[in-house]
């Protein structure tokens, strides 16, 4: 049976990246993503002063609970979401002047609530060009905190930014969130801060987060539960086709292992251990309707495999897929489409309606990761499919086609050829 060796969650490794340079003391993080979002947002903490020592398996932080070590910082956030939402706000607890820029894609990405929440909180953040994106610039000088209001329907990467800056106001933190996406990033990054030292309370729709920092620690980072969704649909969509992956089990803090419910849902043989989960492809693939809000990210992958299901798959409650490194929702039905896919869109939902079998086309990537990794997975009952873009994957696994090319001998060899 192949046992699949995932890389560190880009979640987990960004928030832990924060929460290491907050804390006080030396934090090692234990086996963390090494990708182009993670290395940049390494990067940008280094641009502001903190001290990063990266080996192979482990990188170790020097936390700064006051702030950057720098007065002034110029900070290239590349591609990284995590990168160009979390550190202006790890700014801001310092005192300085610290000037942000990110790629086109990123640049495209919106900001607004984060940008409005900072600065009710009395943040000096000025954005550049156009309001609510980035070129941005913070002249911090702490942050004393209070009482805001944030809307977190676009993303909450938001409301993450706000509640790990919490313990490092003056005053603490409440957040009053009036819309809320991918809510188990939230439950992430309140277990995470937890394990560093520091309180969150939540009622109903209010966080509260009192002052008192971060400690250091040694914090192991879980494997991707996004990237793993790929193998576990490669493994779906092949009869007697059967992936675990370690690491990833009852106890993990990524919402997006709910992926295999999916998966379960339309016929696949699904386990999820203590510390390890199998999916086995049943020679079964049943259509469904699945609201998706919450693993929103794993969207594309149910896309990828939906031709093969046997009835209609409609993926719902996705708008938020819509302002992602794509506008993933339409990249999926273009994508659907060169493939000689039926298939209807609407403002917040696609459906994929199987018919006859998909022909081989190149895939449009938008520069997303995740659309040429989900599309691998439909290329093995395609053969034929290429990329306009397959390096494009560096940016949360650089290793993904090599990986992805021996799994799938190693499914097929198990299958008997």
């Amino acid at each position: 049976m192949p046992a699949v060796d995932i890389p560190g969650s880009k979640s987990i490794t960004a928030r832990a990246l924060f929460l290491a340079a907050a804390a006080d003391g030396v934090t090692t993080l234990v086996r963390p993503l090494r990708s182009d979002d993670s290395e940049g947002f390494a990067e940008g903490l280094a641009r502001l002063g903190y001290r990063v020592g990266r080996t192979p398996d482990a990188w170790q932080v020097d936390g700064r609970p006051q702030g950057p070590a720098v007065p002034e910082a110029d900070v290239y956030c590349r591609d990284g979401a995590t990168t160009a939402r979390f550190l202006p706000a790890l700014a801001a607890t310092g005192h300085g002047t610290y000037r942000f820029d990110a790629s086109p894609q990123m640049r495209r990405r919106p900001l607004l609530p984060l940008t409005r929440a900072l600065r009710d909180l009395g943040v000096d953040l000025r954005h550049e060009e156009a309001e609510g994106h980035h070129p941005l610039t913070v002249r911090a000088a702490g942050v004393a905190g209070g009482e805001v209001i944030l809307d977190a329907g676009q993303s909450s990467q938001y409301l993450t930014a706000l509640l790990l800056l919490g313990p490092l106001t003056r005053e603490g933190l409440r957040i009053r969130v009036t819309d809320l996406v991918s809510a188990p990033y939230v439950e992430i990054t309140i277990a995470m801060m937890r394990a560093f030292g520091a309180r969150v309370d939540r009622e109903g729709d209010v966080f509260h987060v009192p002052p008192g920092g971060y400690r250091a620690t040694t914090y192991p980072i879980e494997p991707d539960a996004s990237t793993a969704s790929y193998f576990f649909a490669a493994a779906a969509v092949t009869p007697g086709g059967q992936v675990t992956v370690p690491g990833l089990g009852r106890g993990a803090l990524q919402g997006d292992l709910g992926f295999v419910d999916v998966l379960r849902r339309m016929g696949a043989d699904v386990t999820v251990g203590a510390d390890a989960t199998t999916v086995r492809g049943t020679g079964e693939l049943r259509g469904l309707t699945v609201a998706m809000r919450d693993i929103s990210d794993t969207m594309p992958t149910l896309a990828a495999i939906a031709p093969f299901a046997s009835g209609p798959v409609r993926i719902e409650d996705v708008a938020n897929t819509r302002v992602k490194e794509c506008d993933r929702l339409e990249a999926c039905a273009h994508n659907l489409r060169r493939l000689g896919v039926d298939v209807a869109t609407g403002p917040d939902w696609i459906e994929i309606r199987p018919g006859t079998p998909p022909t081989p086309a190149e895939i449009t990537s938008y520069g997303d990761h995740r659309i040429v990794m989900s599309f691998a997975v439909t290329g093995l009952r395609v053969p034929g499919i290429s990329f306009d873009d397959p390096d494009c994957v560096r940016k949360t696994f650089p290793g993904f086609h090599k990986a992805f090319a021996e799994f799938a001998t190693e499914l097929r060899s198990g299958l008997g050829g």
